[in-house]
This record gives C-alpha cells, structure tokens and sequence, in this order.
C-alpha cells in the first residue's frame, strides 16, 4: 500500500523582475543563436521544463527553416538551430532509467536531442563538448556557433559552462561564472564565453527562469514542493516541515522496505510514514534537544532536507536497483519486483503487476523496453495534465487572470471604437 501525499501548501510566487526581463528578450537573443542549450534537473525532468519558453523556441525553429508538420525535415538550413536538452546531475538518479527515459523522450520529442551529463564524469562533458563542435563543422562558412543556455533556476548551467571551458579550452583556464547551491546567482545575461577555439564556438549563460505561477490544486501545490526541495526555489518561500513531510513521503515511496533515510537513524529503527515520530527518531538520533530534554523538530527537519540535498539524493540513487532482474540468460522471464509501485526520480511513477507481467506472455526480452513504455505513459499524462492546465488557466496566477481580462477588454473598446468611426 502507498504512503499518504501529506497535505501541501499553496505553491507560492516567485518570479522577480530579471526573469520577466529575460523572457521579453528571448525572441531577440535567439535571433542570433545557433544552438539552445536547455538543462534540466535529472530528478526531475519532467516538472524543469519550461513552458513558457516553448513558443519562443517554436517560432525561432520555424523561422530558422524547419517544416511545422515534420519536425525532422528542415526545408532551409543556410545555419546551425539545433535544440538540445541535457539532463544534468544524472548521478543523482538510478542509471537504469537513463536509457529507457531518453528513448521514452526522443519518441515523444524527435526534435530535441537528449544527452546527459554530470560533472563527476567527464566523459559526459566530453560529449556535450563534442555535440557542440560538430554541430559548427557541419556549417564551416558560419565565422563562429553561437550557444544560449537556459533552464530553472539552480539546475547547474554556471558550472555546467564552466567544466565545457575547461573541456573545450586547452591549457588552464580560469572560473568564468560564480555559482552558488542557492537559486537566482545568475540575474542578466552573461557576456560570451569561448568554449573552442577551432572551430569558434561561444555560449551565453542566461539567469534561471521560473515559471510564473506553479499552477493551482494539488498539481501546483506537488510542483511547487519538487522545485523547493531540490533547491529551485528561493530560501524561506516554504516552510521546512512542509518540505520534509513531502520528502519522507517520497522516499517511502521510492523503497517502502528500506528507504534511504534509514541511514539516519538508529540501527534498531524502521520505516515510518509518520512525519512527527520520524523527526523525533532524527532529532534524538543527532543530539537536536531544547531545554528540558525535548527533541527539536524544527531543526531536525532542516537537517534531514539538507541531509537529502548535499548527500541523500546520490544515496538514493546509488541504492536504486533495477525494477525487474532477469531470471535467465535467455532474458525470457523477470523477477518479481520489490514493489509493485516503482519509481525513477520525482517525477516518474508507475504500477506493475509483476504476477500478470510475468505470466502473460507480453514480457519483452529487454525489460527495459517495458520500462520506456512505462515513461512514455507517464510523459503522455504529463503533456496531457498540461494542455488542460493552460485550456483552463491552471497556470495562471489571480493576478495574471484579472490583467488578461482588463487587456480583453481594452482591446474590445477598440474594436468598438474603431467600427463606429467607420461607420
């Protein structure tokens, strides 16, 4: 049986003035980018996409020369408009879902190319480094290849530019970008950093953009939760508590027989969904005591958070077996999982009946396969979840709401106007 959602609180607003001013600038940057490079959170690849980036980057894809009904098929490429998503931090996830997610995405998005990259392995700088410097020798008449990286906040772009500087040029080079584990460092645009010298490739660093308004109902109060507890949001915008309850809901939910915290708490311990006895178990574990003896929770549960943010979610990730083993070498038959609920990240869940999986013949000879269909059905709900939200105004903020209709109307006075004096 799956542990409870705890009770989330509103998501709140936060998208102070930079952001707006970079997101009114973007039709205009991309008029001279070759390549956009987008980073997400691996733990959460789905909740860091940016919709409200996605029409500017559609428009300039049309505009740069490719066919609006065959993503694939560019009529005109006189230069470089690639469109490339990098899930960075990918040692913070199980790596069995890395494959089966990057074939899930590329059937549901064949025109963003997918890699990923963590700065604990080169090899994966190494082939962002190269994806960029065979892009600019595909067009060798361009003078240089022009990159703009965006993405969320804290997502990792600064030192994910710094370590492709480091790759790209030889010798040693400098820190280009300060970075910070707190949100917002980046607040303008930075000015060009060279990552090649031959072929001449550039990139522009972009501050992290926020959506607007996370949306409203348990949807938006569950996105906002992600975001606060991976470091995405601003500081002090949630109250902590709020974010540990999620936290431990989550982690029963990713190993219910022996979730990672465990490694928190006394030897003679066991899982629990109970927020309350959990951070008294933490806080008596860790010495966290009032005066009179009383286990400070408040501070136990600021310490579980950045417990999960500093060294947990590697934890997490490194103790994340495989949902299905094969039984055989002739790869025909699975085991039974541990759950019937499985997980990969924050964002990706599904049910698996392992009796009728194992018993009704469907079984694939790679499990993976059954895995990415799996991923496919959950992005398939995602993008379903949010076209009805922007249908039905989900993602907008009261605020945004009363703004769009005084612009309506405004707009209805002038056509009224302009008919009578026609007239």
């Amino acid at each position: 049986m799956l542990p409870q959602l705890p009770a989330l609180p509103i998501p709140p607003s936060w998208f102070p003035g930079h952001m707006m001013k970079f997101t009114r600038m973007l039709p205009l940057l991309l008029k001279k980018t070759n390549v956009v490079l987008e980073i997400r959170d691996s733990r959460l690849p789905l909740t860091s996409i940016n919709r409200t980036l996605e029409g500017a980057l559609r428009k300039w894809r049309l505009e740069r020369g490719w066919d609006p009904n065959n993503p694939l098929k560019r009529i005109v490429a006189v230069d470089a408009c690639e469109h490339i998503v990098v899930l960075n931090k990918r040692d913070l996830v199980p790596e069995w879902g890395m494959g089966p997610f990057r074939k899930a995405m590329e059937s549901k998005f064949p025109h963003q190319r997918m890699l990923s990259a963590s700065l604990h392995r080169p090899r994966d700088i190494r082939d962002l480094n190269e994806a960029l410097v065979n892009i600019a020798k595909e067009y060798p008449h361009a003078m240089e290849l022009n990159v703009l990286v965006i993405g969320m906040p804290n997502v990792g772009k600064s030192t994910l530019l710094n370590a492709l500087r480091n790759m790209g040029i030889k010798g040693r080079t400098p820190k280009a970008f300060k970075t910070s584990s707190n949100p917002g460092m980046t607040q303008a645009l930075s000015t060009r950093l060279k990552l090649s010298l031959d072929p001449l490739v550039y990139a522009y660093d972009s501050p992290g953009i926020m959506l607007p308004y996370l949306g409203r109902g348990p949807e938006g109060a569950e996105r906002g939760v992600k975001l606060a507890l991976n470091a995405g949001i601003k500081e002090g915008l949630y109250d902590i508590e709020a974010l540990a309850a999620y936290l431990l809901y989550r982690l029963n939910v990713i190993d219910p027989l022996n979730p990672a915290y465990m490694t928190l708490l006394p030897a003679n311990a066991s899982p629990t969904t109970d927020l309350n006895q959990f951070l008294d178990i933490l806080a008596r574990r860790m010495g966290m005591l009032q005066r009179g003896g009383d286990p400070d929770l408040s501070r136990a549960a600021v310490y579980f958070v950045k417990w999960w943010r500093e060294d947990g979610a590697l934890l997490s990730a490194s103790k994340g077996l495989s949902p299905f083993e094969n039984n055989s070498q002739q790869h025909t038959t699975i085991s039974i999982p541990r759950s019937n609920t499985q997980t990969w990240g924050f964002d990706f869940q599904w049910s698996v009946d392992p009796v009728n999986t194992a018993t009704s013949g469907l079984v694939p000879q790679d499990p993976s396969v059954l895995v990415q269909k799996k991923m496919e059905q959950c992005i398939e709900d995602f993008i379903v979840e949010s076209d009805r939200e922007d249908a039905e105004e989900n993602n907008l903020s009261p605020t945004q709401v009363k703004k769009k209709a005084v612009f309506e109307e405004k707009e209805r006075r002038k056509m009224r106007y302009a008919a009578r004096q026609q007239r």
